[in-house]
């Protein structure tokens, strides 16, 4: 008994040192993985794709400069790039990289192992899609699942898996797109309703490339387009291929010549024609691309936004264009002005699905409850926006979503309800080069398959819906 109590300290001194070896060894390989370059932005990507594929969370709010996720403003500004390149790489493609991932696993990844898949979509982007040598890719994405402690038992699997994806590079990835939706089965099932089966392939097609660089010019737009380098599109947009210099460093940014704008979204206030000596309201105004056009229109413009923070940065906006707007604080459907209004634009909250281009984490973050409940949201904002409209004036609704339960189906129901209501058609001379855009009814219907071109990246535009409307 004596001796046995006489050596428990020595076995408990002896233990307490072997986990305090463990424990000083573990330190170590994380600060040997932390150490790592392109190793923290990997971390950062994975866990951003979490946040928007499982929390619902909105990539640009993660991406934000000022009040991003932490982990993405910690790294350099290099880095940063790094990780929204691969982010909107992957989400533009998940759909696909999904499948690829359960094609290479003998066995299902474990219900609960979101992190392990993302780690591994993450990985997969940027062998498939991105400039990143293959050896990169492979050891950091290994070297991520052996720093952390839920993933650290799957480091092999990480490592079998990328590896038999490079040698595989040449014919699964194209088996497998061949055989999966390139979306979600809600967004497809929307398209496939709302289109016939070429402009839903074409539709698809389109939303797997990055957007061009559209900007709306004050004046010269052909001497602007040469200036930078870019192409007058028929709508009068000046595009540039994607890919260049960040848009504050292009010439004429400083001065106010232009603003960036897809050619789509500057459809909306170009509807109204002339609005010279006429009062216009723009009830959703910032980031205020839509107001300068009102402006420059001739209209003396009241611009509203719910939002005092975006408010101030369409003032921002409008004061680097050398433009000015009579600014109020006030939701859309509580607007109030005796006066009224000779133009009323009411660009509305949408679900955003023609964006996708441009924003990929969409239709990772919507579903189709949200376009039923949005479109009772256009619908009330309508009903409120028509009361604004002065005699012999005219609305203009618009949006940017996709789907005809946010566009058409939604004003035939207010004109069902409001036959005093009417709307004005579209003349195909206000959009020349899409007159295949205007609806039978006199409605404007873009796409991101429209305005096609040889080089996709140079293509395409948003989808949008817009419609005027009069009194009778």
């Amino acid at each position: 008994m004596t001796e046995a109590k006489s050596n428990g300290p020595a076995r408990q001194a002896d233990g307490k040192g072997r986990g305090r070896a463990r424990s000083n060894r573990r330190d170590r390989d994380q600060s040997r993985h932390d150490a790592k370059p392109g190793l923290q932005a990997r971390i950062a990507a994975t866990r951003l794709l979490g946040a928007v594929v499982d929390g619902k969370a909105s990539l640009d709010g993660l991406l934000d400069r000022e009040h991003g996720n932490p982990h993405f403003l910690a790294l350099s500004e290099s880095d940063r790039g790094l990780v929204r390149a691969i982010l909107l790489t992957a989400l533009r493609h998940l759909t696909v990289i999904d499948a690829i991932i359960d094609g290479l696993t003998e066995k299902p990844l474990p219900a609960g192992a979101r992190s392990l898949r993302h780690l591994l979509a993450i990985a997969i982007a940027q062998i498939l899609h991105l400039d990143v040598a293959d050896h990169a890719a492979v050891d950091l994405a290994v070297s991520q699942a052996d720093a952390d402690p839920r993933n650290r038992r799957f480091a092999s699997l990480v490592n079998a898996v990328l590896r038999r994806l490079i040698r595989e590079r040449d014919t699964l990835p194209a088996r497998v797109a061949d055989a999966t939706d390139p979306f979600p089965a809600w967004f497809m099932e929307r398209l496939r309703c709302a289109y016939d089966a070429a402009t839903v392939a074409a539709i698809a097609e389109a939303l797997k490339v990055p957007a061009p660089l559209d900007l709306t010019v004050r004046e010269d737009a052909a001497g602007w387009a040469e200036r930078l380098g870019g192409t007058v599109l028929p709508t009068g947009t000046v595009r540039i291929a994607p890919g260049g210099p960040p848009v504050s460093d292009l010439p004429g940014f400083d001065e106010g010549a232009w603003w960036v704008q897809d050619a789509a979204a500057a459809i909306p206030a170009r509807l109204f024609g002339s609005l010279a000596g006429k009062r216009v309201a723009d009830l959703c105004a910032a980031p205020g691309g839509k107001t300068a056009q009102l402006i420059l229109a001739g209209g003396d413009v009241v611009a509203f936004d719910q939002s005092a923070s975006r408010l101030k940065r369409l003032e921002g906006n409008l004061a680097r264009l050398g433009l000015s707007a009579d600014t109020r604080k006030d939701r859309a459907e509580k607007v109030s002005d005796e006066a009224g209004f000779d133009a009323v634009l009411l660009d509305a909250p949408c679900s955003s699905t023609g964006t996708v281009r441009r924003h990929p984490d969409v239709v990772w973050t919507k579903s189709a409850e949200d376009i039923t409940k949005l479109a009772r949201v256009q619908r009330s904002l309508v009903d409120h926006a028509v009361t604004l409209v002065r005699s012999g004036g005219a609305l203009v609704f618009s949006n940017c979503s996709l789907d005809p339960e946010e566009g058409e189906e939604m004003i035939s129901n207010f004109l069902a309800d409001h036959p005093e209501w009417t709307i004005s058609p579209v003349s195909p001379e206000l959009l020349p080069g899409l007159e295949g855009a205007i609806t039978a009814r006199g409605e404007v219907r873009t796409h991101p398959a429209m305005l096609a071109a040889d080089i996709p990246q140079i293509g395409g535009m948003d989808g949008f819906y817009a419609v005027i409307l009069i009194h009778r």
